[in-house]
């Protein structure tokens, strides 16, 4: 009787819990709810992100090409990446991901390699140590997301030189919300916003853009927009101009008319955004490459100087020497029918490592600068955010100055840099731009001039070349890219996040500003403590099986004895 009683007991507790789980799960189906337990919060996606991701309404797919055999380093990125699109697809379930092997068949490698390459996805060579042997792993760190008929590519691994794999993939956690959230919402919604690249002052030829504006045309409509008109249609041209959202200025070499410059004026205080990547001094690395290796750097006039003054910047006609630089090869020599080049570091192409904290550059690769002038930040009404600066150990230089390819070889000390250095090269302008021609004679009739605008943003860069891609046999490169070193800088990424900055509406580019805490692995303190720690990851859950093991044996004979 006791034995039915007892049996009909667990019957019922049972019934009762599978009951509950029932219950649970449909109430689940209505009410959805995930806990997110690390410090950071890193898989708590940003407001931005779930906006983006609710608009979704058709199937997504991001097929992740982190899949193979690779060193640790990279299984951490690959967890962190899967663990953040399982909320992606958690929140909403038009979102599918999968991750690939691209190279799961050896025979097919180099046709994979090849199409990876044409699209723009560079694969990674690694060095993978099993056993006591190394062998060669190739990595291909990209995702692709694809809906419907667009698509688009998202990097995984941040370019930082000099860092090891750990710091480079923890910069890269930082951004994967970013990088996803971007992509998803370039090929969900339409284009909307449109962009001018300004042209009729010996701007940059198309071909030394183009790689920049295919990256830009992914996400924004962008077309040329000649100055000339100006001169016989001012009004019209300006009024054509006001129809878009962004002007890009990119290394003009011919100075503005007056009624040039008041058709960009207007165009700013009636809240157009501008982008300026202007060279004060004209010198450039192509006319170096002479017989005497030698140019004479000079002031570039471009009449544009009371416009910036009157936004609160100076462009000074100086050139800045950075002993933080990037390498160029000079010839140095043949060895038999081949020119032997050697590498040195140019100390006009200063390598700018982001140190602000601004969404925009945050957490960001290096950028390659060419022949920069320092920027000076004048008293007015609009907020200034220096986004770059030159190094602590950089000094500006007066024009007219003759600059040498013999200059590689100058040694120099600490003390010729002392507190010369952290120049700004790159301004962010907020706030209400007052028109440079308030109170002046105004160059052309304008029944619609305003002297005072809305809140309005810009950004000013002290070097044209930040802009401008290298072509190889015609066909442009890669923006960043330097064919010479076969370095990658982040000039592309850096541009992209300012177009982004200025046209971004709903704050895509503020998810940047988020941080984890992803902790480095104290291989010092491991190796000194490795006895301590396979005492507690072994031999701990040993003893604590055995008295476990004592204790019940001790209490079921003490139990049964009676």
């Amino acid at each position: 009787m006791v034995m039915a009683a007892n049996k009909s007991k667990a019957l019922k507790q049972f019934g009762i819990v599978f009951l509950a789980v029932i219950v649970i799960n449909l109430i689940s189906n209505f009410f959805f709810k995930r806990f997110d337990l690390t410090q950071d919060k890193r898989y708590t996606l940003s407001e931005t992100t779930l906006n983006i991701i609710k608009t979704v309404d058709s199937p997504l797919y991001i097929d992740v090409y982190l899949e193979g055999n690779f060193p640790p380093e990279f299984k951490r990125l690959q967890n962190e990446t899967k663990q953040l699109l399982e909320e992606f697809s958690a929140y909403n379930s038009n979102i599918v991901f999968q991750f690939k092997n691209p190279i799961e068949k050896e025979e097919m490698r180099v046709e994979v390699m090849k199409q990876f390459y044409e699209r723009g996805m560079q694969p990674l060579s690694i060095t993978v140590e099993d056993k006591g042997k190394q062998s060669q792993e190739v990595v291909f760190p990209w995702a692709q997301a694809t809906y419907g008929e667009k698509f688009s590519k998202v990097s995984l691994l941040k370019n930082l030189m000099g860092a090891s794999t750990e710091e480079k993939v923890i910069s890269s956690v930082q951004h994967l919300e970013f990088g996803f959230a971007e992509a998803i919402n370039k090929i969900s919604k339409d284009k909307q916003k449109k962009i001018a690249v300004i042209k009729g002052n010996g701007e940059l030829h198309d071909a030394f853009i183009a790689d920049f504006v295919k990256s830009v045309r992914e996400s924004y409509y962008i077309g040329t927009f000649t100055l000339d008109s100006v001169a016989k249609q001012p009004n019209q041209s300006l009024e054509a101009l006001k129809k878009y959202d962004l002007a890009i200025i990119a290394k003009p070499t011919e100075a503005f008319t007056e009624a040039e410059k008041q058709v960009l004026d207007q165009f700013v205080v009636n809240g157009g955004k501008t982008l300026w990547l202007v060279d004060a001094v004209s010198a450039d690395m192509d006319s170096m490459y002479n017989e005497t290796g030698t140019i004479l750097a000079h002031q570039r006039e471009l009449n544009l100087t009371d416009m910036f003054f009157k936004y609160g910047i100076r462009m000074n006609p100086l050139l800045i020497k950075d002993e933080q630089a990037t390498p160029i090869k000079i010839a140095s020599g043949n060895q038999g029918s081949e020119t032997q080049l050697q590498e040195y570091f140019w100390k006009f192409s200063p390598f700018i490592y982001p140190s602000s904290t601004n969404p925009i550059v945050k957490n960001m690769e290096g950028i390659k600068y060419e022949f920069a002038s320092p920027i000076e930040l004048l008293k007015n009404d609009l907020k200034k955010t220096v986004l770059l600066s030159s190094s602590e150990y950089s000094k500006p230089i007066g024009t007219p100055t003759p600059i040498s390819l013999d200059m590689v070889t100058e040694e120099t000390t600490p003390e010729e840099y002392e507190g010369k250095g952290l120049l700004p090269v790159a301004v962010l302008l907020e706030g209400k731009f007052k028109s440079a021609y308030q109170n002046r004679v105004l160059p052309f009739s304008d029944n619609t001039f305003q002297a005072v605008g809305k809140d309005n943003k810009m950004i000013v860069i002290s070097d044209g070349d930040v802009i401008k891609n290298q072509l190889d046999k015609g066909t442009p490169l890669e923006l960043g890219f330097d064919k010479w070193t076969n370095q990658l800088y982040g000039n592309k990424e850096f541009l992209m996040n300012c177009v982004n900055y200025l046209l971004d509406d709903n704050g895509l580019i503020n998810i940047r500003s988020k941080d984890v805490d992803l902790p480095l692995l104290n291989k010092e303190e491991v190796y000194k403590n490795y006895t301590l720690a396979q005492m507690v990851t072994v031999g701990l859950p040993i003893v604590i099986l055995a008295i476990f093991g004592f204790l019940f044996t001790f209490l079921r004979k003490r139990k049964y004895s009676r």
